[in-house]
């Protein structure tokens, strides 16, 4: 039977993080303002009896402010004993007056801190549990963990086995819609647990000797298309989450968007060998009386109470099973294989658009290799792909060259570099191909289409429904297949022609990557990157933005090397007339194309491979 696993995990935040960041508005700050401390803990209390009611145990990530608090300790003592819930530690909710006195700033995001400063919080904050609990954690997060500081903790605190470590797509879109003051860019992780390599936090490890020694898992499970087209913060299985997007009824204070949301998470263990998985985070600071958010307090109440309900039902039902985050990593390395060596499984979602009613699908494929993201809605472009191959080192915060970006760079990324539909000049990032005949040319970018979802042993396949194209004197219909193998860090793409109204008609295929690198919408300097063509006469182009192109018939690669990320992304190619092209962009459209033209006739078929290696 399908397991499907939820993790919902409770801290005892003294003083909530927003809370502790509003200042001004004729008010002084104070952190330590005894209502605010006593509303918290009743939060708390609150959403662990919400829990517990319902027959779920939690885990409890102790805050550095709630380990001076007596009754908070007591408390979570107490619920350990009595429902099995673990004692975790949160490197959130640092700010308290005690921390504040110690460390002089009012930064609270770990991450941000310079190495230093990372190491002697996490002693403190370790000691002050172990002086409290009389052991050290097995769990422990933030928003984000960078690569340097889960090492440090799993080498000094070996009993950490699980980390909270990445918001799935928590950069520019809500950095943007949070009026450009959230300093936090994380875009280009999993949104599923993983096992987190040495070298960066995103990347999955390949192997043992890759491997961080947690399983980490995302800050809340997020709607896979409506996080990825819009603000991320507005549509997770965190229900304050949904009620801050306004997705429920104003007057009958309904919200079946979250337990559908849930139930497509339920369903994505049809995509992996019967594993799905699910989590809830909610701080106190979420549900607190004093005005924080639209919503009032009894709606609140209303989503937690509620949400916990149907996650008590489910359990009932035999439909899932709730872990602490200890027992949810035991059960993920032996589920994966990875205690048996095999680190290669992939994770894999075929997401529909729940939130509009639309027929939009996007193909979520994540491994140790790469990330990407297939969108059905531009004829199976590929339209987000992060290379993960390069396991790319990016130390962040104070001290470092990315204080605050911690995101893993793109190749490709509609919603930052343009994607297909561009302006009047230049293009956008996209894997596509384009069908041509007698001077006609079509992208697949323009035809709709569904995907269905198989495995055949190692592969992970997603074929496309066929489109029909119509040329002035002729149609054609074309089926796409993506082929993910388990253990390479190559697509394969193959174009068949299901049939030509004219059997005699000439088709042409333009198989093509536009790419780039980087982590926001703002170009990188290209100048450092080379274009190369392979075969009997090999041609290589420096990037200098001066609009060059070289085409090789029966070329037998096509690639770019980008050394500021350390990547190679090639394309290979086996079809008919077959010539492998690059091309090199301009100022105004600081982009590179690899690709490849051949010919087809009715029932055959162009197979092309997109490649991706870690460049030294």
């Amino acid at each position: 039977m399908d397991k499907f696993v939820v993790n919902i995990i409770h801290r005892p935040e003294m003083v909530p993080e927003y809370s502790a960041t509003v200042t001004g508005h004729g008010k002084e700050e104070d952190i330590g303002d005894k209502a605010l401390l006593t509303e918290s803990l009743d939060i708390f209390k609150t959403q662990q009896e919400c829990a517990h009611k319902n027959g779920l145990k939690t885990t409890i990530q102790m805050t550095y402010a709630s380990l001076f608090n007596e009754e908070a300790v007591q408390l979570a003592k107490e619920h350990h004993e009595k429902y099995g819930d673990e004692i975790a530690l949160t490197l959130l909710g640092l700010p308290c007056e005690q921390f504040r006195e110690k460390y002089k700033t009012k930064d609270f995001c770990i991450w941000m801190f310079s190495m230093e400063d990372k190491m002697a919080i996490v002693d403190d904050v370790f000691a002050k549990f172990h002086d409290i609990f009389g052991f050290y954690p097995e769990s422990t997060g933030s928003y984000y963990m960078d690569a340097e500081l889960i090492n440090y903790i799993k080498d000094k605190y070996p009993s950490v086995k699980c980390a909270v470590a990445t918001c799935w797509e928590e950069g520019p879109k809500a950095y943007h819609t949070c009026n450009n003051s959230w300093y936090t860019f994380m875009d280009g992780g999993p949104w599923a647990p993983w096992i987190p390599s040495k070298q960066n936090t995103h990347a999955p490890a390949a192997n043992a000797a890759e491997d961080s020694g947690i399983v980490a898992i995302p800050h809340l499970s997020r709607d896979l298309i409506a996080c990825y087209d819009g603000n991320g913060s507005n549509f997770g299985t965190h229900p304050q989450n949904v009620l801050r997007g306004m997705i429920y009824d104003s007057k009958t204070w309904e919200f079946p968007y979250l337990y559908n949301l849930i139930d497509q998470y339920r369903y994505l263990a049809k995509f992996n060998n019967g594993y799905a998985y699910n989590m809830m985070f909610v701080g106190p600071g979420w549900m607190n009386k004093m005005g924080r958010w639209e919503a009032p307090y009894e709606l609140l109440l209303k989503s937690y109470e509620e949400g916990c309900a149907y996650y008590g039902q489910l359990k009932k039902e035999g439909k899932l099973a709730d872990m602490t985050m200890a027992e949810f990593a035991d059960y993920y390395r032996s589920k994966k294989g990875v205690d048996d060596g095999n680190y290669n499984e992939p994770e894999c979602a075929l997401w529909r658009d729940i939130l509009y009613g639309s027929q939009k699908q996007l193909f979520w494929y994540t491994d140790p290799y790469m990330r990407v993201c297939v969108n059905m809605d531009q004829g199976g472009a590929i339209v987000d792909l992060r290379p993960y191959v390069a396991k790319l080192n990016w130390p962040v915060g104070i001290g470092t060259k990315h204080i605050q970006d911690a995101s893993y760079p793109f190749l490709i990324q509609e919603k930052y570099r343009a994607g297909y539909f561009t302006h009047y000049a230049g293009e956008g990032t996209v894997r596509s191909a384009k069908v041509c005949h007698n001077g006609e040319e079509v992208d697949l970018c323009l035809c709709r289409t569904k995907a269905h979802f198989s495995q055949e042993g190692k592969n992970r396949i997603l074929t496309l429904d066929p489109v029909e194209i119509e040329f002035r004197d002729c149609n054609v219909t074309v089926q796409s297949v993506i082929t993910f193998e388990e253990g390479s860090s190559k697509i394969r793409i193959d174009r068949n022609i299901l049939s030509v109204s004219d059997p005699d008609a000439q088709i042409t295929i333009n198989e093509y990557m536009v790419g780039c690198y980087g982590t926001t919408e703002y170009t990188e300097d290209m100048s450092s990157l080379s274009l190369s063509l392979t075969g009997s006469n090999p041609t290589t182009i420096p990037y200098e933005y001066k609009c060059r192109e070289a085409c090789l018939a029966g070329a037998d690669s096509a690639s770019c090397t980008l050394p500021p990320i350390e990547t190679k992304v090639s394309m290979e190619c086996d079809g008919r007339d077959k010539c492998g092209y690059i091309k090199e962009g301009y100022a105004f459209s600081p982009m590179f194309t690899i690709g490849y033209t051949g010919s087809l006739k009715d029932k055959e078929v162009f197979t092309t491979w997109l490649n991706l290696e870690k460049a030294n």
